[in-house]
């Protein structure tokens, strides 16, 4: 697949641009290149980022940040057994937990909620930092409602990281996830004011927390070119419509200013 100029290899991670020193330079900098590109589209094209993935693993699928590379293009693109066999590869390799989370999504993903439930209470889960947590609490949860239990599902939930007045990098979607199941079990009060508070922490757009508010209060907005469109108004005619009536006035002026000099010119010749 074709590479950008711009691409280098050089952008990537430096734990990641260590664990490809085990690969000759050339090789290396090729699947740093792939890499890049994984990561630069994996949000708004993940097919062509699942692309770049498949050439990287085909060049070094024993390096473990290319199995979880190519794991989340997996992930991205809705390949959940393929991205569970990445990401299993990449753990093996390293030992650590931090896929934990993503790898019980993925059994999600295959409708096997009680199998994201299993590991949601392994001791794995203990070993994860914070953020780790809590995104094992968010998949914890989503599987409850896989499973139809909604009530479990908000109790899941409900945590110290939760109702910590501080905002942390999690806290919106932790918030949004609260406010959507207060919603689905018809707690609408409680989920308009957690929606809200899901909107207060989004400091980068991560939710879509401000439309479900303005779904919710009834609220539609039109945008402002349709809204010129409908009613047949445009600006240039506007504009021109203005100044076909300044011109009759003008005119009337003008007409009055020279009758005026023709009258003061008669005084002075009967003078």
């Amino acid at each position: 697949m074709p590479i950008p100029e711009d691409v280098t290899g050089d952008e990537i991670d430096k734990d990641v641009r260590q664990e490809l020193q085990s690969l000759p330079k050339t090789l290396a900098e090729d699947v740093a290149k792939n890499l890049v590109m994984v990561a630069r589209l994996i949000d708004e094209d993940p097919e062509g980022a699942y692309g770049y993935s498949k050439v990287a693993l085909r060049l070094a699928s024993r390096v473990a940040a290319v199995r979880e590379a190519g794991g989340f293009a997996a992930y991205a693109t809705q390949r959940y057994s393929e991205a569970l066999a990445e990401f299993r590869a990449a753990r093996r390799m390293t030992g650590g937990v931090e896929l934990w989370p993503v790898m019980a999504d993925c059994e999600r993903g295959l409708g096997r909620p009680e199998k994201a439930l299993d590991m949601a209470g392994a001791p794995e889960v203990n070993k994860l930092d914070k953020a780790g947590q809590v995104e094992m609490r968010l998949v914890a949860a989503g599987a409850r409602r896989d499973m139809g239990q909604l009530d479990a599902a908000i109790v899941t939930l409900q945590s110290p990281e939760l109702a910590a007045g501080s905002v942390q990098p999690w806290t919106a979607r932790l918030r949004y996830a609260y406010a959507d199941a207060l919603l689905a079990a018809g707690r609408e009060g409680e989920a308009r004011e957690w929606f809200a508070k899901a909107l207060e922490a989004d400091r980068d757009g991560s939710t879509d927390a401000s439309d479900r508010l303005a779904e919710m209060d009834g609220v539609d907005f039109v945008d402002a070119l349709d809204e010129d469109e409908s009613d047949g108004t445009d600006a240039t005619v506007v504009e021109k419509t203005a100044d076909e009536a300044d011109g009759p006035v003008e005119a009337e002026a003008e007409a009055d200013a020279g009758a005026g000099r023709e009258r003061d010119a008669d005084d002075r010749d009967e003078d």
